[in-house]
Parts: structure tokens; sequence; C-alpha cells
């Protein structure tokens, strides 16, 4: 994920810095009026998904998707690079032993611990890099096996809802300028994929795709394939 100073270059101390100095800031923008019906179909729709499953959580942040889908799951790992969003989402409360807790880089997954036939990633695809893309869906592939089942999902850009694009780079990557209560003020990278193009990133790894667009969100579901393409026999 690329966060940076504004005019400064990227570096992961500006990533974990941005999300350290926003962890009280972050839920707000769940708040949002116009949002409202949009979640509530996007809640319905990750539990229907990850309903009875062992979930590898990414980027879970302060821990609102993971109260969502913990009801449901068999059980959950939330993970996030930052400690103090993952120490937000750790006081929440949950049922007792359904949901434990990590500090890991959704990029390097080899030692995270556990068996998991799920991982779910909200609001993360669109801070990766797009030349970045492969690795993380290989990477989550890899640590996975065949026949998991992932659920990614993320914004849509809306004009007059959706932070405006300050930026575009060279590379087809999007940034917004975010400013925080503290004053402080950052370029985060933020790409807003089409469904063709979320389709084609995973078609490598994936089989049953699954992709609903809403008016603010969208939502990918997939099985995790092998080489053939075969979801395996979990």
């Amino acid at each position: 994920m690329c966060v940076t100073h504004a005019n400064t270059r990227c570096t992961l101390h500006d990533l974990l810095e941005y999300y350290a100095r926003r962890a009280g800031e972050y839920e707000r923008v769940y708040a949002k009026p116009e949002r409202q019906s949009d979640l509530a179909v996007l809640r319905d729709l990750v539990r229907g998904e990850l309903a009875g499953r062992s979930v590898l959580e990414l980027a879970a942040g302060t821990g609102y998707w993971t109260r969502v889908v913990a009801p449901v799951a068999r059980s959950v790992l939330a993970t996030d690079a930052a400690e103090e969003p993952l120490a937000m989402a750790r006081a929440r409360a949950y049922a007792p032993g359904r949901v434990t807790f990590a500090v890991a880089d959704a990029f390097d997954l080899a030692a995270v611990p556990g068996e998991f036939d799920a991982a779910l990633a909200a609001f993360w695809w669109s801070h990766v890099p797009r030349a970045e893309l492969p690795r993380f869906l290989g990477g989550l592939r890899a640590r996975l096996g065949a026949g998991a089942r992932v659920v990614l999902f993320d914004n849509r850009f809306v004009p007059g809802s959706s932070t405006p694009v300050a930026h575009t780079s060279e590379r087809g990557d999007t940034f917004q300028l975010r400013r925080l209560d503290d004053g402080g003020e950052y370029r985060v990278l933020k790409n807003f994929p089409d469904e063709t193009e979320i389709r084609r990133a995973v078609a490598p790894v994936a089989a049953d795709v699954r992709c609903v667009q809403l008016e603010y969100y969208w939502l990918l579901a997939y099985t995790t394939a092998d080489a053939d393409g075969d979801p395996g026999d979990r």
C-alpha cells in the first residue's frame, strides 16, 4: 500500500504512521447516510460467503468487518500491519474463542499460523498498486491452497461521496489527498477498478467467480484454483 506525506516519496513507515494516526477516525466512513443501504447488502453478502469457515482476515484495521463475520464464521484470525488500529479491534467483544489477532503483512503471509478455508480483505485492493496485484493475489493463493473461498470488497468512485482523486501516476494508480483531525496530510493510493479489471486480475488464481456491483461498493468472491484452474476438493 502506498501512503505518503504530501509531496514526499512512498515508504512503509508512512503507511503505518498514517493508519496509526487515523485509527480513531477510521469508522466515520461507515456513517455516511447515502451508503447505509449498500452497507447492509454488503454485510449480508459477506456473511453468506463466509458462514461456517475458518477465515484469515487481511488488513482488518479496527475490526469493523471482523465483528460482522465473527458471529457466522467458525473462526477468524484478524491481521493487520499496523498495531494501533488492531488494538482497537482487540478491544471489541466477540464470542469466546472465536477471534484471534496477529500483526502481519498482507504481502508476506507464509509466517501466519493456522489453517484456513477462507480469506477476507475489506478495502485493501484499492491500496495495492496495480503492478503489485499479481504478487498479492498469488501470495494469498499460495497461503490458502486450492479450494478456499476468498471475499474481497472495496469502494466504487462516486462523485460527491468519494474523496476526489488528486493525482494519477504514469502506471495508472490514483491517489487521494487525506487530511486527519490532527492536521496531518497524506497522499493515499486509492484505485477504483471496474469489473473487467477485477475479473482479469483474479483469473490466474480463481474459479467460481462472483462479482457484485453496488452503487458505492463492489464485492468479489471466488474459490482459489489449482494450477489447472480447478478449485480443488476442500
